[in-house]
């Protein structure tokens, strides 16, 4: 069977390490993560100084093509406008049944974009999104991740939760195995390492 690519939001100041888990693991599965820019090819750089070169444009993105839209934090979610087309391609994904996966300042994107007031969500702490001015927060609840239908978030502090989250939706890992592998890279649990290796 053939997968559909999972697609990686790419920006300038992208907090590099929060979706690092999640493809990792995607791609040890057999997932193709294709990175995606707004709306230039030229490189973007990380926070974390790395240079990465888009491989599309959201112009070229569509919901039914892809597994999954990955939404990074990064600095720009906060400062502006310039990362609302990401924003307004997950209410696509989303209106597609295809699923998002938020962690961090690209939390306070959906927010901006209404896609919180309705699902039950999580991000860095409840006062966070409520300066975006959004409606949901009555949904809020203090978890390392949360799933919600399509929707899955994170704060910016957990991203092996939202690897783990992400790679259950996916089934990457399953049950059993999924458990040992958030045991092994959030716990330190080595005793996890042989029930991935059963």
């Amino acid at each position: 069977m053939t997968r559909k690519p999972v697609h990686l939001a790419v920006y300038d100041t992208l907090a590099d390490w929060e979706p690092g888990y999640a493809t990792a693991f995607l791609a040890r599965a057999g997932y193709e993560i294709r990175t995606v820019a707004a709306d230039s090819l030229d490189p973007v750089t990380t926070a974390g100084g790395l240079r990465v070169q888009p491989d599309l444009t959201l112009a070229d993105l569509r919901p039914g093509d892809s597994a999954l839209l990955i939404l990074p934090g990064a600095d720009l979610w906060d400062t502006g406008d310039d990362l609302a087309p990401f924003g307004r391609a997950a209410r696509a994904f989303l209106d597609a049944g295809v699923p998002v996966a938020a962690i961090c300042g690209a939390t306070a994107g959906l927010a901006r974009e209404g896609l919180l007031d309705e699902r039950t969500h999580t991000s860095a702490v409840s006062f966070y999104l409520a300066a975006t001015g959004y409606k949901g927060g009555e949904r809020y609840v203090d978890a390392d991740a949360v799933t919600d239908g399509g929707l899955t978030t994170a704060g910016p502090t957990e991203p092996v939760a939202f690897a783990r989250e992400i790679l259950g939706r996916l089934g990457a890992f399953e049950g059993e195995k999924l458990d040992a592998w958030y045991r092994l890279f959030h716990d330190s649990d080595a005793a996890a390492y042989e029930v991935l290796e059963s």
